[in-house]
């Protein structure tokens, strides 16, 4: 069994897994992610990116394939194992915000350090400070369903970074926000990952997402694929290209 590369954080070869309903989800997909990188896992809808950052993450075992965290590998852990590495040393994002109705805001994004033990006026503390800077700080003592979706969304992005995870992944973060809110929201994840050293895998159909992420994977019908980008046009090759088909 080959070794995975002591400066990957996570690392994966040859992923196979197909849905119950007898689609195709990952088709011998591999990759490592180094440590501290942002990861954008690109490609349109229905292309395998939800499914893949479920099986790095623990969430789903993949059918065939080999998936490592530090050298550690996940795809033999029992599920309390992996229920253990994404609580201890994971974040999750998903497309649209889930969050406990019974629980604040402030309760709900210190809720993965009080499940670590951490202290509540410790996580109370750490919680706020990701509120105000996501500027949903002065919502803290509201419940979920007095806020906007895109608050809502904001407060599950406090709740990820609070713990100060080893991997985040965010499964299209942004899709419940408006474009302006999206800047922003994407700005502070990707400042906060760096300056905390934070590994992120980040899936996205949107290239401007991708933009910011240090290094692209893309995937189609599950399948690893190298995108092409082919250089600008240029003023005169367009004039050229018109007078050729006129």
């Amino acid at each position: 069994m080959e070794a995975p590369p002591d400066n990957d954080v996570l690392w994966a070869r040859s992923l196979h897994h197909t849905h119950a309903d007898g689609s195709p989800g990952l088709h011998g997909v591999s990759l490592g992610v180094r440590e501290g990188e942002i990861l954008a896992v690109g490609g349109p809808r229905g292309s395998g990116k939800s499914t893949l950052l479920h099986c790095l993450s623990g969430l789903l075992r993949a059918q065939r394939g080999e998936v490592w965290f530090n050298s550690v590998p996940v795809h033999t852990m029992g599920h309390l194992a992996r229920e253990r590495l994404r609580r201890d040393r994971f974040s999750w994002i998903d497309p649209a915000p889930t969050l406990v109705p019974e629980l604040n805001v402030w309760e709900n994004a210190a809720l993965p350090l009080m499940l670590r033990g951490t202290g509540r006026r410790r996580a109370k503390g750490a919680a706020l400070e990701w509120l105000e800077r996501l500027d949903v700080g002065h919502a803290a003592r509201k419940r979920p369903h007095e806020l906007p979706l895109a608050a809502r969304q904001r407060v599950c992005l406090a709740r990820a970074l609070a713990p100060a995870p080893t991997v985040l992944f965010a499964d299209e973060p942004t899709a419940p926000l408006h474009r302006a809110d999206r800047a922003h929201v994407l700005r502070t994840l990707t400042t906060a990952a760096r300056s905390h050293g934070i590994t992120v895998v980040l899936a996205t159909h949107d290239a401007e997402t991708a933009a910011l992420a240090d290094r692209t994977v893309s995937l189609l019908d599950g399948r690893r694929v190298n995108t092409v980008h082919l250089p600008p046009v240029t003023e005169t090759e367009g004039r050229a290209a018109c007078s050729l088909s006129a």
